[in-house]
């Protein structure tokens, strides 16, 4: 029975299980969301090819190159001028660095010739162009 001339304490607790069990909800949603985020909004037309094989996913940059001329790096603009330091960087960084060239075919050839030159130059042996296939 209740002692009436005792007051019972409220109940004060915080129930958290139901936050944690959203907190661990929303954090596998961003888990399988985040890499389909990080895929590139640059839009580059890929020339296509009949052979070829399908690309390994290994470490490596993305090296991108627009009909306007703009140069991308793991989908950050740089410049002419800053393209070569970077790429020496990153591929000090890691010497097993894979290249991935992605080129619009509206580019200009010279300029697809100075990126080659500049990977042979820094000793950069895996390079691979991307295209689409048909």
């Amino acid at each position: 029975m209740r002692n009436p001339g005792r007051r019972q304490k409220p109940f004060t607790e915080i129930n958290t299980a139901p936050f944690t069990d959203i907190i661990l909800v929303l954090m596998a949603i961003f888990m399988v969301t985040t890499p389909l985020v990080m895929q590139s909004n640059i839009q580059v037309n890929l020339p296509s090819s009949k052979t070829g094989e399908p690309h390994r996913d290994t470490r490596q940059i993305s090296v991108m190159i627009t009909s306007e001329g703009l140069i991308y790096l793991d989908n950050k603009a740089t410049s002419k001028k800053n393209f070569k330091a970077e790429v020496a960087r990153l591929h000090q960084d890691n010497p097993n660095l894979e290249v991935i060239l992605l080129s619009d075919k509206m580019v200009r050839f010279k300029d697809i010739v100075g990126l080659l030159d500049i990977f042979n130059e820094l000793g950069i042996k895996n390079l691979n162009i991307a295209t689409r296939m048909e």
